[in-house]
């Protein structure tokens, strides 16, 4: 006789360490995670913000397949003449090594999209480690690492990014970019997340688990973490936004590797031919496009996560 397909299932959960409170746990959190989702979706600025990074992610994701097919050219191949004008069969144009600039700019989007999202989980992690750390022990601890904090902050970042190119070599490799940018842009996690712990550990909740004998890693990890993290992701959001641009701008001063294409390695390429003054203006302006929407993209999904996810900013 076979087996209820409900005794089935419980046997499956049983092997793979399902326990009914994380089930349910699961359940909830995939509730909560559809809810945020649509009114993410429905928000002024969130469904714009989604609309635009799924075309630019997509362009990214596809642009190997478009290359294949033959629908784009290669980025790298000579195709046309030098700085041929918009035409059918190159809508804007050629640089002067004659090589497609619509497939450059389409290419351009993988490396430019990597190094923010990599840097952003890079300074999120280190962020919400020095914001937790901060807010619960407090003292001396708080101090400490607030005013390195305040140090860092003072600090003009981009200095720092091209003294540090200028220390290792004069350009930098697509790995060191993403960890300086993930290295200088952790300090407004902090704060974010520094000022939700100190109102969160002061819950009863808090003072229930310490009295329970919870040690403070526990305490961190399953009762302070989860409350923070939904300003973690919203911060990581607009945290890309600030990476990709200080990668550009890194690039566009000639401090990045050129053999890693990006946007601002199309910039810097167009401001060395001189296509300013020669009047190649879409070699200049589909990059720069670019950037805007793309930052704009993230801007308007952060901004959107932090109105909903935000308590006091829904009130408002």
């Amino acid at each position: 006789m076979a087996l209820p397909t409900t005794s089935v299932s419980y046997r499956i959960r049983r092997r793979l360490g399902i326990t009914e409170v994380r089930r349910e746990k699961m359940s909830l959190a995939s509730r909560r995670l559809s809810e945020i989702t649509w009114a993410v979706m429905k928000h002024r600025m969130g469904g714009p913000g989604v609309a635009i990074l799924a075309f630019f992610i997509g362009m990214a994701l596809a642009a190997p397949f478009l290359t294949s097919l033959g629908i784009i050219a290669d980025p790298e191949a000579r195709v046309g003449s030098i700085t041929e004008p918009s035409s059918w069969a190159h809508p804007f144009g050629t640089d002067h090594n004659g090589k497609d600039i619509l497939a450059r700019v389409i290419h351009g989007s993988r490396i430019s999209l990597l190094v923010g999202l990599l840097a952003s989980v890079i300074a999120s992690i280190l962020g919400t480690i020095v914001g937790l750390v901060s807010g619960f022990y407090g003292r001396w601890v708080d101090e400490s690492l607030m005013r390195v904090n305040d140090i860092l902050l003072s600090l003009p970042w981009l200095a720092l990014l091209i003294v540090l190119a200028a220390v290792l070599g004069g350009q930098l490799t697509l790995g060191i970019i993403i960890v300086a940018i993930g290295l200088t842009s952790w300090n407004f996690t902090a704060r974010v997340v520094r000022a939700q712990v100190l109102s969160v550990k002061e819950r009863a909740f808090i003072e229930r688990a310490k009295a329970a004998g919870a040690g403070d890693i526990a305490i961190l990890r399953k009762h302070i973490f989860p409350n923070v993290f939904p300003l973690v992701f919203a911060n990581t959001i607009l945290t890309v936004a600030v990476a990709i641009l200080s990668e550009s701008s890194l690039a566009f001063l000639g401090r990045v590797d050129p053999r890693s294409l990006s946007w601002g390695v199309i910039l810097f390429e167009a401001e060395q031919a001189g296509a300013t003054l020669n009047g190649w203006w879409s070699w200049i302006v589909m990059p720069g496009l670019a950037l805007v929407f793309v930052i704009l993209g993230f801007s308007l999904l952060g901004y959107a996560l932090d109105e909903v996810l935000n308590p006091r900013l829904r009130e408002r």
